[in-house]
């Protein structure tokens, strides 16, 4: 019995030093993850089963030297890094670098992700700690603990990429990245260089929702990889296979909607084909299924999943097809977002014709100078030398256009006499169905060239009818992917007026696209006759410009540039666009509800800023 107890004791005792055995990724996760209400819609202990096509994607970093997650919106993206983040601080300390597309970001990461997981789990914030003073070595973009850090950088900031040796290189969103990280080159190749003292033990994961094909850094990675695909048993013969969207009669989701009388699309139903037998099976019949991941090649270092929101626990076929309608109704600015986001996949650009004698075969003769459809009126102004060039757009439901004027206004820019001829035209109405009179809602004006200070001027004075300077930014090496078309605004500092900075490249392609359209409906654009200035010169200058992909470090981007000289008309559709952008009026209100434009003579006020000011001088007198 002692003899026993003697050996009992020495068992407990061995047991102390021997080594824990190391858990994956996602066991690490299911263990030690705790989700709280700042980073999840479902706050609690981490479950890897919720999800299962988590576990083989965490889990394949601990043996492959590089994993490419090409996926779509609400499947968990940002969590695989953060897990991966987690349990090599807790299990095997390293140096660990999380790239985002640019600084911008950082803080915003580093607060709603990373301190929140760390700061929910015992093991970490154990390791990890508080945050107390200026020199504590837990900051906002580096988090130190015993055997190593995790720094956050942008992809904008080489400094960040190539200082210290890194064993992780986790790489959120890259086809949001620069193609140059300023003048230092491709920020991947740059953060990954950080890792070759590492050898066998670095690893490096790259993560992203795809934008578009021709340049697309994540499908570029995804196809020199493993390619691999999850795949569901069908529920009645059980034939594995990805889930795809709309894929003819044969494969895919099929569904059933109608359009209520307010507009708005009901889908009753929605199931999914088999490939193989041809049998429907429902959302909860195939999500059922357990599913695999099936690679499509083999590759020695780099294996590669995608991932689309229709294996997805956190979303709904149904919502799924509702979304798909939508962005079909709307036009190709928003089907595009619905391809990247919700099926994960890239987008590519068909190739289609868009010359300028095709668009000038398109002219109509309007029955009223504001055609049926239109429900507001945008203007864009373009300074010369020696001429105003004013384009006047009229907007309908799904952003379908109708050209209502090109005008000229030609004169001396340095005499006042030519500015008041601007602002006469800017403040006139144009005539539509039963004699509705139509007035600009708002208008862009170019501020380059020699008048810029003269343009401020202007545009203050009417600031209070949304007429605003406008200074374009163009894509660079260094800031591919990263100009919103609206990009910010600000007050110039003589002046104070308000001046709007544009992505003129992102707008570029919404007009492009727009053009693309050769069917009356969302984003179509029509075109009146040579005597409202739609001559064959204006339809050159609207072709003026092309798309061309350029390679720089050996990442390929898109940039503009000029086939012709004179391009203002395709700067002046740009700017348009831009206006309704800002603006974000509901154009699928009847044009009785639609903003018409404030009531002013030229140089004046307008009828409510004039109440406003009686009303302000009654009160003062009354105190």
């Amino acid at each position: 019995m002692v003899a026993q107890k003697t050996i009992d004791l020495f068992v407990r005792a061995n047991k102390q030093w021997e080594p824990k055995r190391r858990l994956s990724v996602s066991e690490w996760a299911d263990v030690n993850r705790i989700l709280t209400t700042e980073s999840s819609a479902e706050p609690g202990p981490w479950r890897t089963d919720r999800a299962p096509y988590q576990r083989e994607i965490m889990d394949s970093i601990e043996k492959w030297e590089e994993v490419v997650i090409m996926a779509s919106a609400q499947v968990g993206k940002t969590e695989f890094l953060l897990n991966v983040t987690g349990s090599y601080i807790d299990q095997e300390p390293c140096p660990i670098l999380h790239v985002l597309p640019n600084d911008t970001l950082i803080q915003a990461y580093s607060k709603k992700r990373l301190t929140p997981m760390i700061n929910s789990s015992e093991v970490l914030r154990s390791k990890i700690g508080v945050a107390k003073s200026r020199g504590s070595s837990n900051t906002i973009d580096e988090k130190s603990f015993p055997g190593g850090y995790v720094a956050i950088a942008g992809a904008n900031v080489p400094e960040d990429l190539s200082s210290r040796p890194i064993q992780i290189v986790l790489c959120d969103e890259v086809d949001r990245f620069p193609v140059s990280s300023g003048k230092e080159g491709d920020p991947i190749a740059l953060a990954t260089a950080r890792t070759k003292t590492y050898r066998h033990k670095r690893r490096h994961l790259f993560v992203s929702t795809p934008v578009d094909k021709e340049t697309s850094r994540i499908y570029q990675l995804y196809e020199d990889s493993t390619m691999e695909q999850w795949c569901l048993p069908c529920p009645h013969c059980g034939e594995l296979q990805p889930l795809k969207f709309k894929r003819g009669k044969d494969w895919g989701i099929v569904f059933e909607h109608y359009v209520s009388e307010s507009g708005e699309i009901v889908v009753t139903k929605a199931e999914h084909r088999c490939a193989y037998c041809g049998m429907l099976g429902s959302e909860k019949e195939w999500k059922r299924g357990e599913g695999q991941w099936i690679a499509q090649k083999e590759h020695s270092t780099r294996r590669g999943f995608h991932i689309n929101q229709l294996s997805s626990p956190w979303s709904d076929w149904r919502e799924v097809a509702k979304a798909f309608l939508v962005a079909k109704r709307e036009g190709v600015d928003k089907l595009k977002v619905f391809v990247n986001t919700v099926l994960g996949e890239p987008w590519e650009t068909k190739v289609k014709g868009v010359d300028e004698k095709t668009l000038a075969a398109r002219r109509e003769r309007y029955e009223y100078e504001v055609p049926e459809g239109v429900k507001i009126l945008t203007a864009a102004i373009d300074t010369q030398d020696d001429r105003f060039e004013v384009e006047v757009i009229g907007w309908g439901a799904g952003k379908e256009s109708w050209r209502i004027e090109y005008h000229r206004i030609y004169g001396d820019l340095d005499r006042e006499e030519v500015w008041e001829r601007l602002d006469e035209y800017l403040c006139r109405s144009w005539t539509g169905p039963n004699g509705r009179e139509f007035r600009i809602v708002g208008a862009f004006m170019d501020s380059g060239g020699h008048y810029t200070k003269e343009v401020y001027a202007f545009t203050k004075a009417r600031n209070y009818r949304n007429i605003y300077a406008i200074k374009g930014v163009g894509k660079t090496a260094k800031t591919a992917h990263d100009i919103p078309f609206i990009a910010g605004h600000s007050k110039t500092q003589i002046e104070k007026a308000v001046l709007i900075k544009l992505g003129v490249d992102d707008g570029k392609v919404k007009v492009f696209d727009s053009l693309k359209v050769d069917k009356p409906g969302p984003l179509y654009c029509h075109f009146p006759g040579e005597d409202k200035g739609y001559t064959e010169e204006y339809f050159l200058g609207l072709t003026s410009e092309t798309q061309r992909i350029v390679t720089q470090e050996g990442v390929k981007y898109k940039t503009w540039v000029k086939i012709r000289d004179r391009n203002e008309p395709f700067d002046l559709a740009v700017y348009n666009r831009a206006v309704l952008e800002m603006l974000r009026p509901n154009l699928s209100l009847p044009v009785e509800r639609q903003p018409n434009g404030p009531k002013v003579t030229p140089g004046g006020m307008t009828q409510i800023q004039r109440a406003r000011k009686s009303k302000k001088k009654n009160v003062t007198s009354s105190i």
